[in-house]
């Protein structure tokens, strides 16, 4: 079983910077691979980043390679997300999700999730 609490989130002026941490509870925090996916009002959930559970690999979307980074520290049980030349565009709920296994691009392989920190970007 994996907790999951986001925070970090806030009101951001485009091209502003934000870093989103997730905080998880249980003991096999670093066997699992660890995403971060997004919802925006009216909006599918969609996938964000990932990191897998070795620190070796990382994924993004295509909308934001370049700008945001994913890390984790399996010492104190965290994953973060470093967002920066923030757009409006990229405002919308952030949600931290575990996936015991290997890490994905789809929601449907994460097991655990967090509340969601949201994130606004004014123009």
């Amino acid at each position: 079983q994996v907790q999951l609490v986001e925070s970090g989130g806030g009101l951001v002026q485009a091209g502003g910077s934000l870093r989103l941490s997730c905080a998880a509870s249980g003991r096999t925090f670093s066997s699992y691979a660890m995403g971060w996916f997004r919802q925006a009002p009216g909006k599918e959930r969609q996938f964000v980043a990932a990191i897998s559970w070795s620190v070796g690999s990382t994924l993004y979307a295509d909308a934001v390679k370049g700008r945001f980074t994913i890390s984790r520290d399996n010492a104190k049980n965290t994953v973060s997300l470093q967002m920066n030349s923030l757009k409006p565009e990229d405002t919308a709920v952030y949600y931290c999700a575990a996936a015991f296994g290997a890490f994905s691009r789809r929601s449907a392989a994460y097991d655990y999730w967090g509340q969601g920190t949201q994130v606004t970007v004014s123009s």
